[in-house]
């Protein structure tokens, strides 16, 4: 086995506890360096996405007994409603199976606040997701499941059975709001996608302590912070970020304080990502910092894998069609191939898949996936 091969066996076996799949007795000499191509057809690149996008779904399988929610709901990212779990030997959609009442390990869910209802004598609660930072089990950041279950497209009145209590989205975001003021991290990353998802961008309201919020306040707060500090590479605040300034433009909202300081920073990562790009296609895995590449290709997953993300949801139409970003994606498809037989993070496994799905869809048209 290599050197570079051997460095990667060693960083997966580590990571194999949160893998999406057993771990093969050795790595294939296929896990090495990819080097630059030739000229990239769209029609073909297309075609490979569809291949390595449908693998994945097909052949990396989770269960609610080796798996906790915080690997299983990264596969509802890229694949929505039709991402599926095994429980019990038998296979279903994970949302649908949390709104039956399924549980997991991770998926902690807590009564929240009495909410105002028009009827005084009904109660009705907020749902809470509690947070649970540096486990891999349940929710690491705030609002992070409710970023993932929007982008799900479940309507406001979709409910979920937890225990004794049935909750609606509805009232999932009615908690996210009154907790504002918890987020002591004021890290609202998860917090814009989910929000903006069912509120319009000049949405405000007050928190459980009577503090008034916006969501203007919320893009304010995260471009202060910057992306030096942000996870990922500060790709997850540049994906909140550009997901709500693209909904304030389909609106016809203005693009003034924070919002235009948002786009500033939102172009000048891609201009970073673009000027930063690897020969072979790779975006750095230093992000918009400074250029970076890495023989390890679950680094280069990660990597990549956010960077197209963000660059899926922020690039417009045209800028999508640029060479640049088709060498990003074509890349993303060989790691995606070169790695099929290998256990990988599911973090990095689902945003990397959910980036080509993006991609695919603003690209070529949205389809649709099935298991078999």
């Amino acid at each position: 086995m290599t050197s570079v091969a051997s460095r990667l066996f060693v960083l997966l076996c580590l990571i194999s506890l949160a893998s999406c799949r057993p771990m093969p007795p050795e790595l294939s000499q296929n896990a090495l360096p990819i080097s630059a191509g030739d000229k990239i057809e769209p029609e073909q690149l297309r075609d490979r996405i569809d291949q390595v996008l449908d693998f994945t779904l097909q052949h990396r399988h989770l269960n609610t007994q080796d798996h906790a929610a915080w690997q299983i709901l990264h596969g509802s990212l890229a694949y929505g409603r039709v991402f599926p779990v095994t429980h019990d030997g038998e296979s279903i959609s994970v949302v649908d199976y949390l709104c039956k009442g399924g549980v997991m390990n991770g998926w902690t869910i807590e009564r929240g606040n009495k909410l105002l209802t028009q009827d005084e004598s009904e109660e009705v609660y907020g749902m809470r997701a509690v947070t649970e930072p540096g486990t891999r089990s349940g929710q690491g950041h705030y609002d992070q499941w409710l970023a993932i279950l929007s982008q799900c497209d479940l309507p406001a009145d979709t409910k979920f059975v937890v225990g004794p209590d049935t909750f609606t989205m509805t009232n999932f975001v009615q908690q996210v709001q009154l907790d504002s003021s918890r987020n002591h991290l004021r890290e609202f990353s998860w917090t814009l996608i989910g929000l903006t998802k069912y509120f319009p961008t000049d949405h405000s309201w007050t928190d459980s302590s009577g503090k008034e919020w916006s969501i203007t306040d919320l893009v304010q707060t995260e471009v202060e912070q910057g992306l030096e500090n942000g996870a990922c590479g500060g790709t997850h605040r540049l994906i909140g970020l550009s997901m709500a300034l693209k909904r304030r433009k389909q609106a016809g909202l203005p693009i003034e304080g924070p919002w235009a300081d948002a786009e500033q920073l939102i172009q000048q990562s891609i201009v970073n990502a673009r000027q930063y790009q690897n020969p072979n296609g790779a975006l750095s895995v230093n992000y918009f910092q400074r250029p970076g590449s890495s023989p390890d290709l679950a680094e280069n997953l990660g990597t990549t894998g956010h960077t197209l993300e963000f660059l899926s949801i922020a690039l417009t139409d045209e800028e999508l069609q640029e060479e640049w970003v088709r060498r990003a994606a074509s890349y993303q498809c060989e790691v995606f191939e070169r790695t099929e037989g290998v256990s990988l993070e599911c973090g990095a496994l689902y945003h990397a898949a959910h980036g080509l799905v993006l991609y695919r869809e603003r690209v070529y048209g949205s389809r649709e996936y099935s298991v078999e």
